[in-house]
């Protein structure tokens, strides 16, 4: 039949597959990451980590800053981090500006966020390990590899090595 993989799915059908695990994966991930830090209120850490996020994506973008930061032991110092600004954070999480920069000052208070030229960092030295919590990454690990199996599972073909 045309537009059918040698496994029978449609393009159609993979999406749907896909899309389907990948949103379990997330969910499992946002649930251990509130699970581990249950003190925090859910949207500070959506924040914190879409910080993180744009933080990092020099160093991801970059193949030997990422191999050098790329293990748990590593952690991307300051000076190297993107900042972010208050503006892109809003328009990211399709959140109201206020509640972004009112989030975001509360965390500068508890020493999570500071400011740069560039815009928001999470600092290297939060007393919360953001960025650097060993057993977080390696739940999330398992999570990533467990959608990985989930995948192949389900027919669809996924690179080795994770």
């Amino acid at each position: 039949m045309a537009g059918k993989s040698k496994d029978g799915k449609t393009a159609t059908d993979r999406a749907r597959t896909i899309s389907r695990h990948s949103l379990a994966y997330m969910l499992c991930a946002i649930s251990e990451m509130f699970r581990f830090y249950d003190d925090f209120d859910p949207l500070d850490l959506l924040i914190i980590h879409a910080v993180l996020n744009a933080n990092v994506i020099p160093v991801m973008k970059d193949p030997e800053l990422d191999r050098q930061f790329g293990s748990v032991e590593a952690v991307e110092p300051d000076a190297i981090k993107q900042g972010v600004s208050r503006a892109a954070l809003s328009r990211f999480l399709a959140m109201p500006i206020e509640t972004v920069r009112r989030r975001a000052n509360g965390l500068k208070k508890k020493g999570i966020l500071r400011d740069t030229d560039d815009g928001l960092i999470v600092t290297e030295a939060n007393q919360f390990k953001f960025g650097n919590n060993h057993k977080l990454q390696n739940t999330n690990i398992l999570l990533v590899r467990k959608f990985l199996r989930d995948l192949t599972e389900s027919g669809i073909d996924v690179p080795r090595g994770v």
